[in-house]
């Protein structure tokens, strides 16, 4: 059935669940909804960035295929007080992947949504280069760098807005659709994830840089530890932030319709996910938006 109805898409941020995003791009995309503007935060300006670029099934094919160690390998290092990793690495794969595109040249209107730390301010990415908007919203404070950007020190876009629905309140569109990665907590139960190959060690400093890396991963993907570290007690901390902001984003804008994502889905970090969070996704849409 046609819809041809317009739609102002609000992609929310929340880690690895954001991949929730490209199963309801997807749904809606197969049953005739005409997405004219995106506004996302954290992972959601990065996935509604790469839709609005027309290199959403590029991205999607290499994002499902990511293990837990690929994941940890595209962490580089900053060696700076002000964060653990620069996402140098992981930006410049995002480029070789899908090259680098202008907001303003895009054909749907697009606004990736970052923080500014000293004036505690929102920053609006509707312009300029994508993926410099995309680096800035997805900076989350401690984990990535900050982006300095026109004399302004930026971070991740959930810190003050993980669902970013007031850039889209004068579009002249016929739905405004909101997914939220912050909706209750439930009994999720998914089919077992495809376990990986092992990998051949070839020396004792792969070795070893491999049991740091399985080290690392317990403490990005919050596995029950016998203490909670800083760096767990830190990230969750974010999440229930920026949980609660969201809720209080949806009561005060109220779009025409939620998509709700649990909270419980997957980890903050669990990008090796991808095949359980895109069919969650599609899956959500369907049951919110199926009578739309």
């Amino acid at each position: 059935m046609s819809h041809n109805k317009t739609v102002s898409l609000v992609l929310g941020g929340g880690g690895a669940r954001g991949l929730a995003h490209i199963g309801v791009l997807h749904w809606l995309d197969e049953h005739d909804f005409q997405i004219d503007t995106i506004s996302g935060s954290s992972m959601g300006a990065l996935i509604g960035g790469i839709y609005a670029a027309g290199k959403l099934d590029i991205y999607t094919n290499w994002v499902r295929a990511l293990k837990k160690h690929d994941i940890i390998r595209l962490l580089d290092f900053a060696y700076s007080r002000t964060g653990l990793f620069s996402g140098d690495r992981i930006m410049q794969v995002l480029k070789d992947l899908l090259g680098d595109v202008k907001i303003e040249d895009l054909p749907l209107s697009f606004t990736a949504i970052a923080s500014d730390l000293e004036s505690e301010k929102e920053v609006w990415f509707n312009k300029g280069s994508l993926f410099d908007a995309i680096r800035a919203s997805i900076s989350i404070p401690t984990v990535f760098t900050p982006v300095k950007y026109k004399g302004r020190l930026l971070v991740d876009g959930g810190l003050l807005n993980p669902i970013p629905i007031a850039p889209t309140m004068m579009d002249m569109t016929d739905l405004t659709i909101a997914v939220n990665l912050s909706g209750k907590s439930e009994d999720l139960v998914f089919t077992k994830q495809e376990s990986e190959q092992p990998e051949q060690v070839e020396s004792n400093y792969f070795s070893g840089i491999k049991m740091f890396i399985d080290n690392l991963q317990e403490k990005l993907n919050g596995e029950e530890e016998k203490e909670t570290d800083i760096f767990d007690i830190l990230t969750r901390s974010i999440e229930s932030m920026q949980n609660s902001i969201a809720r209080f984003k949806l009561a005060s804008y109220h779009p025409d319709y939620i998509i709700d994502i649990p909270e419980n889905a997957c980890a903050l970090f669990d990008f090796h996910r991808a095949d359980q969070m895109i069919a969650l996704g599609y899956e959500r849409a369907a049951q919110t938006l199926g009578n739309a």
